[in-house]
């Protein structure tokens, strides 16, 4: 018995050790929790100093903004331009810190700060925006100490920024100004557009630009959401639509949309055909040139088919033309009075093609317009930015992607070129085009071929916006020519993706890249559609209601609410245009390739449901929705 006592005894004592130290435990870890809330607990609005330059976030950029004149921001990434930059910002930071005041100089990391980046329309890195009152100046000179003379400027007392040289224009002044304009180029916008916004001060660039032309072109922008309807009246179904005007009478703009409008106008704005009296002028154009030359070899001004080709230049915006009354360039291109030769540039000549394309017959002006489109590219063209709208829109397009460089690395870029065009040949149903791969990253990268380590990728642009990406093998003729006969025969085609939900019963449908076409474009269904980016305040605001919405005709069976992550996830048809985040289409049963695009500015649950009832093809009449 003794025995048994004093063994309970030893346990009692064990047990009531063993329960001190699990709570001296816990209050171990209670203290380190403390501790690491306290640390959590951090004032995130502090503003810290790196090196004289100060660092704001998305929770304390407007609290330092606000009330202060001047601020100099950077919006930087963790990338080579803007990590070479930094010590010149640094120095910027010294000075400007020394004024008297002194011009705080700020930077916020756009990748961490993507509400604030947002804000201010931020797509590169690194962007410098000078704030006055809160108001952002664009800053787009050299990244050196003359960004220091440019604040102070916009610092001095009563700075206002000077009127845009972009017109405005309304219902009320539209007639007027284009119809009296020998040449103006009209901007149809959505001030909500991300395009829009991007686009927006490469224009105002270029009206500044084209203003002190002599004679000055006028650059003109309409809010389309606005002014409905001239949109309307103009066809306008996508943001920005952009159109020249001449005299009032409407041309499609298949020019750039980046530094080159100036060039581009300025050559629209010349006579619709220059005159060539020499020879050596076409040498010139045929050596060093990118584009289709194209000569009417004419007896006179009288001459008839002068006339027609003249008034066939109404396409000068898609071509340039030349014309000449000379013998000499007419032995030159081998041509008599009355012909039209379309000459290539030498770099695009091969052995499969003509150099040349001559027009010979009696022609109407619907012939010559045909014959140029039919021969403005070579076999194997050079597809850039500045020529991708009005040469390469045609798909299906076969694009071999690498260093093309002309200029430095001739052999090399005909070396591969030359691949191609062995391809090419067999399969004239196809456009074919090689394209720097630089100019093209995007593109690279949404094929998934921007890792692939090769140094010659190949992707297929096909109808609907589809892609398909040619497995990362080592390049040769055969391998493309296994590639298109795969793609002609079915290949399937690459849509970025997220994951399909497994539980996808909310009130608001999930839909993802591999499943668009099979909700979306559900023949038997209406469906609304929000593309939307996760960083995107606008789109954080609108998701109450929006959930909202899809309660209210969850009862519906054949209306469908759905949203779509379209920084995620492709959108695999091009009739929807995710032009800026949220966008919104409704996608009705019957008529899926033609959604309408909500333009409201009202995303209230109210605004929608009017918009949903207003399209809908089934919805159930019901008393009360």
């Amino acid at each position: 018995m003794r025995k048994v006592a004093l063994l309970l005894i030893v346990l009692l004592g064990v047990a009531h050790f063993a329960i001190v130290c699990r709570k001296a435990e816990a209050a171990d870890e209670d203290s380190d929790d403390e501790e690491e809330e306290d640390d959590n607990d951090e004032d995130d609005t502090e503003v810290k100093d790196e090196n004289g330059v100060l660092v704001l976030t998305n929770s304390n950029f407007d609290t330092f903004i606000e009330g202060k004149d001047t601020v100099l921001v950077e919006f930087y990434a963790p990338c080579g331009h803007c990590k070479q930059f930094a010590p010149e910002y640094e120095k910027i930071a010294q000075t400007l810190k020394d004024n008297d005041p002194p011009i705080p100089v700020v930077k916020v990391d756009a990748t961490k700060a993507d509400a604030v980046a947002s804000r201010f329309d931020v797509s590169g890195y690194p962007t410098i925006k000078i704030l006055k009152n809160g108001e952002p100046v664009d800053y787009d000179g050299e990244r050196t100490e003359k960004i220091v003379a440019r604040v102070m400027e916009v610092s001095q007392p009563g700075w206002k920024p000077p009127p845009e040289a972009t017109l405005v224009l309304t219902k009320d002044n539209f007639d007027e100004t284009v119809d009296n304009a020998d040449i103006i180029l009209v901007e149809f916008y959505a001030p909500r557009c991300g395009h829009c916004k991007r686009l927006a001060p490469e224009y105002e660039k270029a009206a500044k630009e084209l203003s002190q032309r002599s004679p000055p072109i006028p650059l003109a922008k309409v809010d389309a959401t606005v002014e409905t309807e001239l949109a309307s009246r103009f066809g306008v179904s996508g943001y920005p639509t952009l159109k020249i005007f001449r005299k009032g009478k409407a041309f499609e703009y298949n020019g750039p949309r980046e530094k080159y409008i100036v060039d581009f106008m300025s050559e629209q704005a010349g006579p619709p055909s220059k005159q060539m009296q020499a020879a050596k002028q076409v040498q010139e154009l045929i050596k060093d040139g990118d584009d289709a030359v194209i000569v009417g070899i004419f007896s006179s001004e009288q001459d008839a088919a002068y006339e027609i080709y003249i008034e066939a230049n109404a396409l000068r915006e898609d071509f340039t033309f030349r014309h000449s009354f000379s013998s000499e360039v007419a032995k030159l291109l081998k041509a008599s009075a009355g012909q039209i030769v379309i000459i290539q540039p030498e770099k695009f000549n091969s052995k499969y093609e003509p150099a040349s394309n001559k027009l010979t017959e009696s022609m109407s002006v619907s012939e010559v317009q045909e014959f140029f489109k039919k021969h403005s590219i070579p076999l194997v063209g050079h597809r850039k930015p500045s020529n991708d709208a009005k040469r390469y829109a045609k798909r299906p397009l076969v694009v071999v992607y690498y260093g093309v460089d002309f200029s430095f690395d001739y052999r090399i870029t005909q070396f591969w070129r030359s691949k191609v065009l062995d391809v090419a040949r067999d399969f004239p149903e196809y456009t074919f085009a090689i394209a720097d791969e630089e100019d093209y990253a995007e593109e690279l990268k949404s094929l998934g071929l921007s890792e692939s380590g090769e140094e010659v990728n190949v992707g297929i642009l096909a109808d609907g916006g589809k892609k398909f990406a040619m497995e990362p093998e080592e390049f040769d003729s055969e391998v493309l020519r296994e590639f298109v006969v795969a793609f002609k025969k079915k290949l399937q085609p690459i849509i970025k993706s997220q994951p399909v939900p497994k539980n996808n019963k909310g009130p608001v449908k999930v839909v993802v890249g591999k499943t668009f076409d099979e909700i979306v474009m559900d023949t038997q269904k209406d469906v609304l559609i929000e593309f939307y980016a996760p960083w995107c305040g606008h789109c954080k605001k609108l998701e109450p209601d929006y959930v909202a919405l899809g309660k209210k005709y969850k009862s519906e069976k054949n209306l469908v609410i759905a949203k779509m992550d379209a920084t995620a996830n492709d959108v695999p048809n091009d009739s929807y245009k995710v032009e800026g985040f949220p966008t919104i289409y409704f996608a009705p049963s019957g008529s899926k390739q033609s959604p309408v695009k909500f333009e409201g500015g009202d995303r209230t649950v109210e605004a929608l449901g009017k918009f949903v009832e207003q399209h809908a093809t089934k919805l159930l009449k019901r008393d009360e929705l």
